[in-house]
């Protein structure tokens, strides 16, 4: 027997000092739930979190602009649609002035209506007070819009806003089977330009707003198959985020039940580690027997 060293007791204590300090591991996991909570517990699991988590993180940034970009197509739209109404409504007054029953003062009165109808569009569309805008930009002044719809470097989309200020206007066939017409934008909003005042200027410009009519269909295609493209982009975005969250997971999070079954492992091993502790120290009492 031997006093000085007492071997069974040290062994004890070391396994003891292993299952409490594996038990505290276990608690910090099952509380913080996390499976790595620093490098040392997994450094290369570690790196591929951390990567991971910056993915999904610039995944959703770049989500979340994808959708201001559709809410500024969306918003360009609605008010495209209005100019649309308006375009229609001239050519019922351009329709009903080209009626050679109407006197002077009939087309006069629909020149007035007319004439607000083409103030109204500038208004919605030129100079700086301008009243389709967007978060302070105008809608349909031109310019170049570009906006990060991935996670990394050079993934962005790039369009060129809606030019309501200049621009041609051409269809074929408009007035007859062979001819080609071209009108410019800017002359049909002036009402220096485009008059129903008389009959023979009715008449002229019932073609040149149903050539606006088409025009502003042609915008609204572009500003559609933008707005499809960006929703399809969006979906995948969001389930790209979907897969790196989950595979990130797979390596950071902990498994509450196998971790639940690692706590009372070492919870049982602690408390008989303990009632050991207290047997190993009690053996070299039997010495004490010896030299009595």
């Amino acid at each position: 027997m031997q006093v000085y060293n007492n071997a069974p007791a040290y062994s004890v204590w070391k396994n003891y000092s292993i299952n409490v300090m594996n038990m505290r591991k276990s608690m910090s996991k099952l509380s913080s739930g996390l499976k790595i909570e620093s490098a040392g517990d997994d450094p290369a699991g570690l790196a591929m979190s951390e990567r991971m988590r910056a993915q999904y993180r610039n995944a959703a940034a770049a989500g979340n602009l994808i959708e201001n970009q559709i809410s500024y197509l969306q918003t360009g739209d609605s008010w495209l649609q209005k100019i649309h109404d308006i375009l229609g409504r001239m050519a019922e007054l351009a329709v009903a002035a080209n009626d050679g029953t109407k006197s002077a003062t009939d087309r006069n009165n629909l020149q007035k209506e007319f004439r607000q109808m083409q103030l109204e569009i500038r208004r919605i569309t030129t100079g700086s007070t301008a009243a389709a805008k967007y978060n302070g930009s105008a809608l349909f002044q031109g310019g170049t819009k570009t906006v990060q719809v991935g996670p990394d470097y050079g993934q962005e989309f790039t369009s060129q806003s809606v030019n309501l200020t200049v621009g041609k206007m051409t269809s074929l066939g408009r007035l007859s089977a062979s001819s080609t017409t071209t009108v410019s934008w800017g002359s049909l909003i002036n009402t220096g330009h485009v008059s129903i005042s008389v009959q023979s200027l009715a008449s002229k410009a019932i073609s040149k707003i149903n050539l606006g009519i088409d025009y502003i269909s042609q915008l609204r295609a572009v500003v559609g198959a933008q707005q499809s493209r960006l929703t399809h982009t969006l979906e995948g975005l969001r389930s790209y985020e979907d897969n790196i969250r989950a595979a990130e997971s797979r390596i950071r999070d902990v498994d509450i039940a196998k971790e639940t079954t690692s706590f009372s492992k070492y919870q049982i091993l602690t408390q008989i580690g303990t009632a050991m502790l207290a047997q190993a120290n009690a053996l070299p009492q039997g010495v004490v027997q010896l030299i009595g």
